[in-house]
């Protein structure tokens, strides 16, 4: 089947498809005419990786698990090794968060110290566009910033 038709099947796009292939996670043919070829399997790895990166891992989690791709991975139990790429990208995802709630809590504070609270008065920084709140640098007009 040509990229189109796999696309259409799998909810993907033909440039995710692309992705995939370039990952090393799925595989074509070239027709003469240069055109890629995907056989049947292709169908159910492609809605495999879709719902693994849907459920927060990424391509590179999945080169690991290129074997247990082409059955139906959702329904079956994870292994131990599925269990720990899980666990290792739940870390990583904890620590985003963390820091982004770290960055959320010191711009609220800059806002408190500024008199203004999260969401208040136009732009939520002095009229006149100058913001100089700790750690922003300063603010030369609207959305002009410069290191201070």
């Amino acid at each position: 089947m040509l990229i189109g038709e796999l696309a259409r099947r799998t909810g993907s796009t033909a440039r995710a498809l692309r992705h995939y292939e370039q990952a090393g996670l799925i595989d074509s043919e070239r027709a003469a005419n240069g055109y890629r070829e995907y056989g049947e399997s292709a169908v159910v790895r492609v809605r495999n990786i879709r719902a693994l990166v849907a459920a927060g891992l990424t391509l590179e989690d999945l080169r690991p698990l290129l074997g247990c791709l082409d059955g139906d991975v959702m329904s079956r139990p994870p292994s131990e090794r599925v269990l720990g790429i899980a666990r290792e990208r739940l870390a990583v995802l904890e620590r985003r968060i963390a820091a982004q709630t770290d960055a959320r809590d010191r711009l609220v504070a800059a806002l408190a110290a500024a008199g203004r609270g999260p969401g208040e008065g136009p732009g939520s920084g002095p009229e006149n566009g100058q913001w100089n709140g700790p750690g922003s640098g300063q603010r030369n007009g609207p959305g002009r910033r410069t290191v201070g």
